[in-house]
């Protein structure tokens, strides 16, 4: 397996999504990982035996069982190692969840519990009107069909005098896709707003709007789309493709844009000029200079959010909530606001609640204590 195969088989795992064949791939995997030696004495582990026994063994229970505290990996001293290997991910989480246990759990006050985020979205249609897209509830018009999950677009007609609009909007404490008459695939995050035409027309470029918020992309080809290419235009830069998949984040309360090419290739255009991406490069973008720079990065910590999970490489805790803030519609106050550059590495569920992810930040000593109460989470 290369190593996105490995993290996409890691992520399915860490959702309950294996297949026995699919467990008995990831074992075998583990049986022939050879880049272990440097993370052995922190594990107190002496043979490759004994790094499969501890890592698989221990991790299952963790993954199968929902009481159990979320997935965690903490600790500046460790940032050196790279999420590009989902595998030690596994293993320094066996060691902190095995350091955890000593410590006491302290009460904390919770007032509201707060579940993860779901499947919901508005669609505002060209004349106004808006129409709530739920999951479990399903809508159709003439162009289009939602099963609340994800609303797709009838394909093939782009003979249209004109071209009309439609806006998904994406709240805080929500996600959804769509799919576009052209067959490209949209996932939308948290706090998210896409604007398209509900039907392209055929020999002109085929764009869109991601209004705010982040999206990941997985473009129709030219070659399907009679030679139309294909814009995201998003705050100050437009972004051309033929046929690829990236990601784009450019949230309302973000000075930044950061594009993150995943597969295939993209132009990247600015007030400043052009820059054109491979696969695991990112562009950061800062929209109140103009300045931009091309960086490498592990695409997985970028775009995992659509497969279920929040992959974070060497964020800080003010980041970290930041997301954390989107997906469960809470506002996070740090009463200590020396805690807020704390780094994390680490893989958390979306779909654990969230005081049980608090919890584990404070076993760790990061937080002296957290508070719930309403739409507000108070830090110290």
């Amino acid at each position: 397996m290369n190593e996105k195969e490995v993290k996409k088989l890691f992520t399915k795992y860490i959702n309950n999504e294996c297949s026995k064949e699919e467990q008995e791939l990831l074992d075998a995997f583990l049986d022939s990982y050879q880049d272990k030696e440097h993370v052995w004495p922190k594990f107190k582990i002496d043979s490759e035996e004994t790094f499969k026994k501890k890592s698989w063994t221990k991790i299952e229970p963790y993954v199968n069982n929902k009481d159990k505290k979320v997935k965690n990996l903490f600790g500046g001293y460790l940032k050196y190692i790279a999420a590009a290997s989902v595998l030690l991910i596994f293993g320094l989480t066996l060691f902190f969840n095995e350091k955890n246990e000593q410590q006491p759990i302290a009460p904390v006050t919770v007032n509201t519990s707060v579940a993860p985020g779901v499947d919901k979205a508005t669609l505002t249609l060209e004349d106004g009107s808006q129409v709530v897209l739920e999951s479990g509830m399903s809508f159709q018009t003439n162009n289009a069909n939602s099963n609340g999950e994800e609303i797709v677009y009838e394909t093939g007609a782009k003979t249209h005098t004109k071209t009309v609009y439609n806006h998904l909007t994406i709240p805080r404490g929500g996600q959804f896709s769509v799919k576009l008459s052209d067959g490209t695939q949209v996932w939308l995050n948290s706090e998210s707003q896409l604007k398209y035409p509900v039907h392209f027309k055929e020999g002109e470029v085929r764009q869109v709007e991601l209004v705010y918020g982040e999206a990941y992309f997985d473009v129709s080809t030219s070659e399907k789309n009679h030679g139309d290419g294909f814009r995201v235009s998003c705050n100050e830069q437009d972004v051309y493709v033929l046929g690829t998949e990236f990601n784009i984040k450019a949230y309302k309360d973000e000075t930044n844009v950061y594009t993150t090419l995943v597969e295939g290739k993209v132009d990247v255009n600015t007030e400043n000029g052009n820059q054109v991406l491979t696969p695991n490069q990112q562009l950061n973008l800062d929209v109140n200079t103009g300045v931009s720079s091309v960086l490498e990065v592990d695409v997985y910590n970028e775009v995992s959010w659509k497969e279920g999970v929040f992959s974070f490489n060497s964020k800080s805790l003010k980041e970290m909530m930041k997301v954390l803030s989107r997906w469960y519609d809470m506002d996070i106050v740090f009463k200590n606001k020396t805690i807020e550059n704390e780094e994390f590495v680490g893989i958390l569920r979306k779909n654990e609640n969230l005081e049980d992810i608090l919890r584990s930040i404070k076993n760790f000593g990061v937080i002296k204590n957290f508070e719930i109460d309403d739409k507000k989470v108070i830090l110290e």
